[in-house]
């Protein structure tokens, strides 16, 4: 951990992050794991290090999966839906290697982030590993894509603007989920949001070499993430395991991904955007200088403000390829020149 610069506010992000998602796989037990995914984020310094939100209500819905049920939570603000008429509706896959998903801490997050970006969001707490193996995950979340398409007109929420993203492991999911929907024929998605995505399972990328050991997320971790989530070895080969590994990845809605420098993900955004566009769908990968792994919820980390602000210039309508890293007010500037 050395040769990475680790600041005062940088190493109590770490010390939440661990709590929330252990650092050491061989100290895992099955209790140990329910106990992080259902631990409420009380202490003030923790609460501290997160963007919050007095604007956005939460309510909670009982969506039908295959051979089961999940939670959502829908994160809304009903003044923007009096001023400003239908909203877009983000549908978001937690990350957390399909083993973790804390929901208190990503409701913390989404609220800011609906208020941020103007947008619905519905936060789906699929089933997770190693109880639930691949593909149940992706399953979930196209099942609830399917439920909250045909839930929209309830919600103000509009058809036409409905995202599909994710972090992490849940950027995999989003993508996969996208891959469904076109092979399916499910819902026109109007695009996804992809935050430093896992779109190769086999693990192998230039930046998984360099950054190793990064102390966000590592190589270790990351092996046990996938060893967790596959019922065989041969699964991290198909493409709904490793969407970067599709052989058709065209016709797909555009695509936002957000990388950060210091991951050892930061190649597996970058590679899924070539591949993307080399097929003929849009992608725009922009990766952020000096940031780690996780960045978007913590209130002080690198790259957090550029991250939403990305988020919010592709779902108010930007072009994705025309969409920067910068911040709202590198962004209002530019507007004023014009």
């Amino acid at each position: 951990m050395s040769e990475y610069k680790i600041t005062g506010r940088m190493r109590k992000t770490l010390e939440l992050s661990s709590r929330l998602q252990a650092r050491d796989p061989d100290s895992l037990t099955d209790d140990l794991i329910d106990n992080i995914n259902s631990m409420t984020i009380t202490k003030r310094c923790d609460k501290k290090l997160l963007c919050t939100s007095k604007s956005t209500n939460v309510s909670s819905f009982v969506i039908p999966v295959t051979e089961g049920a999940v939670t959502g939570y829908y994160f809304s603000n009903p003044k923007l839906s009096e001023l400003t008429g239908l909203v877009p509706l983000i549908i978001f896959c937690h990350g957390g290697g399909w083993v973790f998903g804390n929901m208190d801490f990503y409701t913390i997050f989404l609220k800011h982030l609906a208020e941020v970006t103007e947008a619905a969001i519905l936060l789906i707490d699929y089933r997770l590993a190693p109880k639930y193996k691949f593909p149940t995950a992706a399953e979930d979340c196209y099942d609830a894509l399917l439920w909250a398409y045909e839930g929209a007109k309830y919600w103000k929420v509009d058809p036409d603007r409905i995202f599909i993203a994710g972090d992490s492991a849940g950027g995999n999911l989003a993508a996969v989920t996208a891959l469904l929907a076109r092979d399916r024929k499910g819902p026109q998605l109007a695009g996804q949001i992809l935050f430093y995505p896992i779109t190769d399972c086999r693990l192998r990328t230039q930046s998984m070499a360099n950054y190793k050991d990064s102390p966000m997320l590592n190589e270790k971790m990351l092996s046990f993430y996938v060893k967790n989530y596959e019922r065989e070895p041969k699964d991290i080969l198909a493409p709904m395991f490793s969407p970067l590994l599709a052989s058709d990845l065209s016709r797909l809605p555009p695509a936002l991904i957000i990388t950060a420098e210091l991951d050892p993900l930061s190649d597996d955004g970058k590679l899924y955007s070539d591949a993307l566009n080399a097929s003929g769908s849009k992608a725009n990968a922009l990766m952020m200088k000096g940031a780690y792994h996780g960045f978007m919820p913590y209130k002080y980390a690198t790259g957090r403000l550029q991250g939403e602000c990305a988020a919010r210039q592709f779902i108010a309508g930007r072009p994705v390829e025309n969409v920067q890293l910068i911040t709202e007010k590198e962004l209002k500037r530019q507007k004023q020149k014009f």
